[in-house]
C-alpha cells in the first residue's frame, strides 16, 4: 500500500512488513502489507493476501482473548488494517513454549539444559512437549536479532518492574492455554508462540498480532504421536516453510548469499500456502480482497473520524 496522509497523523514508521500511523498520539493505524522478511531480510517481491491473512487471524484471536487481558484493538476497517490504542511498549517480547523445537531444540541439542535461566530436563527428544509450557522472554531489537534474557535479568536490570513482570507472565500462559484449546478443536498443537505487551498509565495492554503462523508454530495433532515414536519431524503449520525454501536455495541471511529469485510460481505457491494456513487455524474460508488505493483510503480516514466519539 502506497503512503497515506491519514487524519490527525502524528507519526509513520515503515517496518519490515507494517506501516504504522500513529493518529494524534493515542491511536494507531496499522497496515500489514504483503511485504515478507525472513532470516531479518525483506525479500524482493510481496506475497498476494499475505498481509489480509495475518491481519485476519490476528482480529479474530484477539476477540477470542480480550476476556483474559485488555488488548489494543478498536476496530478492523480494512482486511489488512487494524486500528487500535497507541500503548507505551515492555522492551521485552513474552516467548511461550510448549514443545522442545527451534530455539529451544537447538540449545537443548549443543548440550545446554538451560534456556533464559530455566531448566530443560534430561532425556527429551526434538519436538517432545514439555511438563508445563516455559516462558523463554527476548529482548526487543529495533534491528538485527532479539537476544535471549531470563525473569531475573529483566527484573534486576529494571527493564520490567517485578509486579508487572509477574502479571505478564500470568497473562502469557493465560493466553497460551486458550491458544492451545482454539488449535485443539482445529485439529492443531499450538506448539510456541510469542506476545508482545504494553501500556497506558497502569492498565496492560495485549498489542501487535498474536497466534498467526508468523508470530507462531503449529503441528497437525493427528499424525503427533506416530511422528515422535518414529523420530519424523512433524508437519508443521508456520512460515517455517519459507525458511525451507530459502535455505534449500543457498539462502540464509549471511552476508555475501544471494536471495534466489522469486518465480511466479514460488509466489503463487507461498501465497496458497499463506492462504491455507489462515483456513486450518481458523476453520474458515479464505475470501480474497484487492486492493484498491482510492477506496481503502477512504474506509480508513471514516474510521479514524470516529475514534473518540
Amino acid at each position: 500500500m502506497q503512503k497515506l496522509q491519514l487524519p490527525g497523523q502524528t507519526n509513520f514508521y515503515k517496518g519490515k512488513v507494517r506501516d504504522v500511523y500513529t493518529i494524534a498520539d493515542k491511536y494507531m493505524a496499522m497496515i500489514v502489507s504483503d511485504r515478507i522478511s525472513a532470516f531479518d531480510v525483506v525479500l524482493p517481491r510481496p506475497i498476494p493476501y499475505k498481509g489480509q491473512v495475518l491481519n485476519q487471524i490476528a482480529a479474530q484471536f484477539l476477540d477470542a482473548t480480550s476476556d483474559i487481558v485488555p488488548n489494543w484493538k478498536i476496530s478492523v476497517p480494512l482486511p489488512n488494517t487494524t486500528i487500535g490504542y497507541k500503548c507505551d511498549t515492555y522492551p521485552v517480547e513474552m516467548v511461550v513454549r510448549g514443545n522442545l523445537t527451534g530455539h529451544a531444540w537447538r540449545t537443548y541439542k549443543s548440550g545446554k539444559r538451560e534456556l533464559c535461566g530455566i531448566a530443560m530436563p534430561d532425556g527429551m527428544k526434538e519436538n517432545d512437549f514439555f511438563e508445563k509450557p516455559i516462558i523463554t522472554p527476548t529482548t526487543k531489537a529495533h534491528e538485527g536479532h532479539d537476544e535471549d534474557i531470563s525473569r531475573e535479568e529483566i527484573i534486576s536490570s529494571g527493564l520490567v518492574s517485578k509486579e508487572e513482570y509477574e502479571q505478564l507472565e500470568k497473562y502469557t500462559l493465560a493466553l497460551f492455554e486458550r491458544g492451545r484449546e482454539i488449535a485443539k478443536e482445529r485439529g492443531l498443537i499450538l506448539v510456541d508462540t510469542k506476545y508482545e505487551f504494553g501500556h497506558i498509565g497502569d492498565t496492560i495492554y495485549l498489542i501487535d498480532e498474536i497466534h498467526t503462523p508468523d508470530s507462531s508454530r503449529y503441528f497437525y495433532m493427528e499424525e503427533y504421536d506416530e511422528r515422535q515414536k518414529k523420530g519424523i519431524q512433524q508437519k508443521q503449520l508456520s512460515k517455517e516453510f519459507v525458511r525451507e525454501w530459502l535455505m534449500e536455495n543457498g539462502f540464509q541471511g549471511q552476508e555475501g548469499q544471494q536471495i534466489p529469485e522469486m518465480t511466479d510460481e514460488v509466489i503463487a505457491r507461498i501465497s496458497e500456502r499463506y492462504i491455507e494456513l489462515y483456513e486450518v487455524v481458523t476453520g474458515k474460508t479464505f475470501v480474497k480482497h484487492d486492493v484498491n488505493y482510492a477506496d481503502e483510503e477512504k474506509k480508513l480516514v471514516e474510521a479514524i473520524s470516529k475514534l473518540g466519539k
